[in-house]
């Protein structure tokens, strides 16, 4: 039998390729944490609508979810770094157009054109990543990297876009990508080889609109419920959407050269890690929710306290996602994987027994613990998911790992918020008496926690301070029951992780010989 030669592993020139490569993915993370800092700014100035400033918060992210896809297949057919770089003078350009609004529907449309450009950023970067570093254990420690970048804009965003909020117009939030981008342009030719699939067809049309058409109203209608609850609208939209994913996974099945490789669903590393990974998306994104109410309009905390005390749980996310890879040097993927999902179910854990009062310190120590925990699971997964895939694939790859986080964060808001929501008004069902106030500021002290803050303060005296206590006690028990619910969905998951990925190497598995890519070479 022929030894088979061991990759290539990365030179120098890669690594400081993998250095270029975080620094849009910072920025898309900070983009999206800056602009809620603006929101106040903006509907001051540009006064928008209520339907106008949901579109400029949303629209970017609906953009984002729905192109993934797209893009991930476009730029294994045109190249990677050609789009990347495409891509980054697109944002450049949106940014600046965006700084500059005048009207709230010049922002919604900027905002979208963002979208389009950010919808590239994600797939072209990570698999960009599969191809520069071929060795197993490299990939892991570069993945890791790519990972903590997003996190590490995640700390970044809140505190620089504060500051400049403070001293400068609120067009200046988006202004911070345009040196980025610029530095990435020029650095991108020297230090990002190209890759593309020499074999790819043109890029089917139909099934590129057949995408759209299946993500962007489902993603559309979790969101509605997340924000107002079940509905007639929202719940034909996510009909309509799976409606249309059926007829395009048909038409995949049926084309010679498929906008996705169905194949690659029938490798347990791929599918199991793919699950895990939007699982942990949707415990993550969901206990968001939470979190802010209960630091903000539990313990009175500012915006910026609040802020800067999510910092330890970002910062313990980048430490998890740096000790992976000499956690795999001694422990399969799948045991470390289901290891850092138990981890995180204790974290989960401690949330569900908060204390209302004097919990500062043991909510901090929960963000912590659970962040450290899912750290493993975001860099492993997203390394066997990519893995799995051959090099010329690697752009779809991406793209659908970075759609299954999107869905996965549009689940949790929209099933955990739900539950939450449905404790919190049933709790404080007869806890506001009607005669207080008018019918809106009551029902919205019984919808939100915010609501109620706002009614007992126009009441005040003892009756505002029962009131605010119930709305508080309300939300504890919501959040404590929903971060129960994550943590038996994390333990779960540590279960089937641990069980049906336990032959899993860090190299990822070869494809089916029947997969239409299996034979395909890449270009470099």
């Amino acid at each position: 039998m022929k030894n088979t030669p061991p990759p290539a592993r990365a030179t120098m020139r890669e690594w400081t390729g993998l250095a270029v490569i975080a620094l849009p993915c910072m920025l898309y993370s900070m983009d999206l944490t800056v602009l809620n800092l603006a929101i106040p700014s903006i509907s001051e100035e540009l006064k928008p609508t209520a339907s106008q400033l949901l579109w400029i918060v949303d629209i970017y992210g609906f953009f984002v979810a729905g192109l993934l896809v797209t893009m991930g297949t476009l730029g294994d057919r045109i190249g990677r770094r050609r789009l990347l770089l495409i891509g980054a003078a697109a944002f450049g350009v949106a940014s600046v157009l965006a700084a500059f609004s005048t009207s709230a529907n010049m922002l919604i449309a900027t905002r979208a054109l963002l979208g389009v450009a950010g919808a590239t950023l994600a797939p072209s970067t990570l698999s960009l990543i599969r191809n520069m570093f071929l060795d197993p254990g490299q990939r892991t420690i570069a993945i890791g990297v790519w990972i903590s970048s997003y996190s590490a804009g995640a700390v970044i965003g809140p505190v620089l876009g504060g500051v400049l909020l403070q001293f400068f117009p609120w067009g200046s939030v988006f202004l911070i990508g345009v040196p980025v981008m610029v530095l990435l342009l020029v650095l991108g030719p020297l230090l990002l080889p190209e890759y593309r699939d020499p074999d790819a067809a043109r890029l089917d049309l139909a099934s590129v609109a057949l995408s759209l058409g299946a993500v962007l109203p489902v993603i559309y209608g979790v969101k509605q419920i997340a924000e107002h609850g079940p509905d007639v609208v929202p719940a034909l939209s996510i009909a309509l959407g799976l409606a249309l994913g059926w007829v395009f996974v048909r038409r995949q099945q049926r084309l010679a050269d498929p906008m996705i490789d169905l194949g690659l669903f029938r490798l347990p590393a791929f599918t199991v890690s793919l699950g895990a990974y939007m699982l942990a998306c949707f415990v993550m994104f969901g206990i968001f929710l939470y979190n802010a109410q209960y630091l903000q309009l539990v313990l009175g905390l500012s915006p910026l306290h609040a802020g800067l005390w999510s910092m330890p749980g970002a910062g313990a996310f980048i430490v998890g996602s740096m000790v992976v890879p000499a956690l795999v040097r001694r422990m399969r993927p799948a045991f470390v994987m289901g290891g850092g999902l138990a981890v995180a179910a204790l974290g989960f854990g401690m949330l569900a027994v908060l204390p209302a009062q004097d919990g500062l310190a043991w909510m901090v120590c929960s963000a912590v613990v659970s962040s450290l925990g899912l750290a493993p699971v975001f860099t492993l997964a997203t390394d066997l998911v990519v893995g799995s895939a051959p090099p010329e694939r690697a752009g779809v790859a991406s793209a659908i790992s970075e759609t299954s986080s999107e869905f996965g964060g549009a689940l949790g808001i929209a099933i955990l918020g739900a539950i939450g929501a449905a404790i919190y008004r049933g709790t404080m069902a007869d806890a506001v008496p009607a005669g207080l106030a008018g019918i809106s500021e009551v029902e919205a002290a019984r919808s939100t926690l915010g609501g109620a803050v706002a009614l007992a303060g126009q009441i005040g005296g003892s009756a505002g301070v029962e009131l605010l206590d119930a709305g508080r006690d309300a939300l504890m028990r919501g959040m404590r029951l929903t971060a129960g619910v994550c943590a038996a969905v994390l333990l779960f998951v540590a279960g089937l992780v641990a069980i049906r990925l336990r032959g899993a190497g860090g190299a990822g598995q070869a494809l089916p010989v029947d997969s239409p890519s299996a034979a395909a070479l890449p270009e470099r």
